[in-house]
């Protein structure tokens, strides 16, 4: 199961990567229809088909280069429910083994609302707000099943090899917190995405070759009741309220950067008695490599390899916090542990 939850894990990033792509080329709405496309299962290519597509929906023509990211999107966030629906499945049935039971069950409903989500976002023609809760709703998918997956390794009788040490609980709060502040980030990144606001600034470090842009308006940038029934594609929003929403995702990114430089120093100057120096150093490694892309994403105007990329790494950012979050977790556990009962000693820690 551990192996199943893994590969779970792993599509999981390539569903992100492609929702991410299908954005990019403004293909979100591809197929007007939700699960088909145009009342097909694959998208309409002969003369009849796209000529009933065209009679069924006349407001949107059939654009075979647009409908396929739609669907590549589609089949494979499928794939992803099935295989989240057969981990659930399975913990049911070998539940008195010991095998988590709740999470399973909890990611194969979550794996519904995100599929709601997925309809809504077409249905409601890209409406901001399901838009950014979809983009969410993946990430936290991942997040959910990445724990998994390190829950089942750590019953796995071939897991890594124990890593021993200790970590100061302290640490544990401010983890946290920059988690938390991922998470900000992340939803500032989805809010960018929907509203086409990653264009709103084509200079750096300056935006509009201002460091504070006069007419920025986060009134409307923000706004969270724009009406549902506008076609979204392209963004409704001024240019004014885009570049209110890119900048405020720029400052986000520099919170990020100068909160998890100190935090990570902090307790790399530990890594010695920790024994964390491998996950801080992921955390580290993904950091500069998300500052990197989104610095390249304005530099060379947004090109599609590198703003997929761009996504693909905040899930491994996000991921890589989880796991530093994990491994302390665990150790401050077999600290307390140890405390408790001081007869135990040297005790190893499987992360």
């Amino acid at each position: 199961m551990g192996t199943w939850a893994l590969i779970a894990a792993l599509l999981a990033v390539v569903v992100i990567m492609l929702g991410a792509w299908t954005r990019l080329v403004h293909a979100g709405l591809g197929c007007p229809d939700w699960p088909g496309c145009y009342g097909f299962l694959t998208v309409p290519q002969s003369d009849s088909s796209i000529a009933i597509a065209n009679a069924r929906f006349p407001e949107t023509p059939v654009d075979v280069e647009k409908g396929w990211p739609e669907m590549i999107h589609r089949y494979a966030a499928g794939t992803l429910g099935l295989v989240v629906f057969g981990l659930a499945a399975y913990a049911v049935r070998h539940r008195k083994t010991g095998v988590p039971v709740k999470l399973p069950l909890f990611i194969a409903g979550f794996i519904i609302l995100q599929g709601a989500f997925g309809m809504w976002t077409v249905t409601l023609k890209l409406w901001p707000q399901v838009v950014a809760l979809h983009l969410l709703g993946g990430f936290t998918t991942l997040t959910l099943l990445t724990l998994l997956a390190l829950r089942l390794r750590a019953r796995s009788p071939y897991r890594d090899p124990p890593v021993s040490g200790q970590t100061s609980p302290a640490f544990s709060p401010w983890l946290y917190a920059g988690l938390f502040l991922i998470v900000v980030q992340i939803a500032l990144g989805a809010w960018t995405a929907a509203n086409y606001a990653a264009v709103a600034c084509t200079d750096l470090p300056t935006c509009q070759g201002q460091w504070w842009p006069a007419d920025m308006d986060f009134q409307h940038g923000f706004d969270v009741t724009q009406h549902v029934g506008p076609n979204y594609l392209g963004g409704q929003l001024t240019n004014d309220g885009r570049v209110a929403i890119h900048v405020t995702h720029r400052l986000g990114a520099m919170v990020v950067l100068g909160y998890f430089a100190v935090l990570l120093a902090l307790m790399w100057r530990r890594r010695q008695t920790s024994g964390l120096s491998g996950a801080i150093g992921l955390v580290a490694v993904a950091l500069a490599a998300q500052i990197g892309l989104g610095l390249a994403n304005v530099f060379f105007n947004i090109p599609l390899s590198i703003a997929v990329a761009h996504n693909a790494m905040g899930a491994g950012l996000l991921l890589t916090v989880v796991h530093l979050i994990w491994r302390n977790h665990k150790l401050v556990q077999a600290h307390t542990a140890d405390a408790t009962h001081p007869t135990t000693i040297n005790r190893e820690v499987t992360a």
